[in-house]
């Protein structure tokens, strides 16, 4: 199943942060101080192989050649062991395997995982657990055996229903067969089965792109996640376009494809909660809630990312961690240090306020005052913010809100909240120099 950069909010927040750290050369790192993690963290399971490549992805994934299942299932529940322990959590809120494609893999592994969850934290019987799948890889059978191993939600990578735009985005199924396998989930996951599509494609056209919308609209469960297509350096379909031999889409055709989708969602009782995902019925993901909150997660797999505090040695801040990328070689490494993280980053306070603010914009609720108290017990919005007139001006725009509810983007802001990013991290970093300074 695709899992391309543009999917998971690490990419867009690596992108902002990027754009705004280098507007400034810190000499000295602010010293983070302690204060009390929740003890519980999301769980994030990479399973890194597909089928084949599709032509827009340049993610972690891998085509299989003598995949040895048990060994890569032993691998995942001892990097889960170890990972859980380290970060000393007494709860795992929420599972989610994702990839690659995760409905490749044997539910007797889904199964392995999380029993092994469930031996070294508390895992509520009602947990979410969800699951990605592709439509040609996730038969009745196959489904009803994830729901029997303990997966109760599922997303499946639609991505479009046109067979045209399938064949461009070099995916091996067809709407037909999309449809077939969305009609299977909604039996066996009711009101807890998410569709994805995919728009901004090379030649593809508003009316198109609205007419798939409502189709599916008529079809699809309570949650649908909205991607634009990145061009990633690295794919065919980057290279085709590079060479001239597909279109550029156009920036404002793409705007006009998503304001379009956002009305028509919200016609038929959809609220967008996040900058690309939308529910009605109360069927939010909440494992992609605790990321845009800034909550702990813990990264197992290939290539698998996590955000947590390493407790386990003493640690009291928070550390950003890769696994290693390749399956072979990160197996090597589970076996020899029961993990397999290559990139280990420790994060100022700094650093951690300004992931909150990034991934807390993404939502409709936005970052209240008690949410940022959390991470800045002495430090508030109003003192980051309150006095900006940069932050002034996009509010008289009517895109950004700064009141006793909080921080947050308007319905016209949601849209546009990559063009407000650097002007709130700037302010962000500029209000934590200024307090840093009185400090001293």
């Amino acid at each position: 199943m695709a899992a391309p950069g543009w999917r998971r909010p690490r990419a867009r927040l690596a992108a902002a942060l990027r754009c705004a750290r280098a507007a400034r050369n810190w000499k000295h790192r602010a010293q983070q101080p302690p204060r009390a993690e929740p003890v519980q963290a999301a769980l994030y399971v990479h399973w890194p192989y597909c089928q084949k490549r599709c032509s827009y992805c340049n993610f972690n994934k891998y085509i299989p050649r003598g995949l040895d299942e048990e060994s890569m299932r032993s691998c995942l529940t001892r990097e889960a062991q170890t990972l859980i322990h380290l970060s000393q959590v007494q709860r795992i809120s929420s599972v989610f395997f994702g990839g690659g494609t995760p409905s490749l893999a044997s539910p007797l592994t889904i199964a392995a995982v999380l029993e092994t969850v469930s031996r070294r934290a508390h895992l509520a019987a009602d947990a979410e657990v969800t699951l990605e799948a592709n439509p040609t890889s996730a038969g009745a059978s196959r489904l009803a055996g994830f729901r029997a191993s303990g997966v109760n939600r599922l997303s499946i990578g639609i991505q479009s229903l046109d067979n045209a735009e399938l064949r461009l985005l070099g995916r091996n199924h067809t709407a037909d067969e999309a449809l077939g396998t969305l009609e299977e989930a909604k039996k066996l996951f009711p009101g807890r089965t998410s569709v994805d599509l995919i728009f901004g494609l090379p030649g593809q056209s508003i009316s198109s792109w609205a007419g798939g919308l409502e189709e599916l609209l008529q079809l699809c469960d309570d949650h649908v996640s909205l991607y634009q297509l990145t061009l990633e350096r690295g794919t065919s379909l980057f290279k085709q376009v590079q060479q001239g031999s597909l279109p550029v889409p156009k920036q404002e055709v793409v705007a006009e494809m998503y304001e379009s989708a956002r009305e028509m969602l919200r016609d038929v009782g959809f609220r967008q909660y996040e900058v690309s995902n939308f529910a009605r019925n109360g069927a939010l993901s909440t494992h992609n809630l605790s990321y845009w909150q800034g909550s702990q997660y813990i990264g197992i797999g290939p290539g698998a990312h996590g955000r947590f505090v390493p407790r386990a040695h003493g640690e009291s801040l928070r550390e950003a961690r890769i696994q290693t990328l390749e399956p072979d070689s990160w197996m090597k490494e589970v076996l020899a240090f029961g993990h397999g993280t290559r990139k280990r980053t420790v994060l100022s306070q700094l650093e951690v306020l300004e992931e909150v603010l990034v991934l807390g914009l993404r939502t409709d609720i936005g970052i209240t005052h008690q949410h940022w108290q959390q991470f800045a017990a002495s430090l508030s919005l109003w003192d980051m913010f309150g006095s900006s007139e940069e932050v002034k001006e996009l509010e008289d725009q009517g895109l950004l809100l700064l009141d006793n509810r909080g921080l947050r983007c308007s319905w016209k802001g949601l849209a546009v909240l990559d063009s407000l990013l650097l002007t709130l991290l700037n302010q962000l970093q500029q209000s934590w120099a200024d307090r840093t300074a009185h400090r001293t």
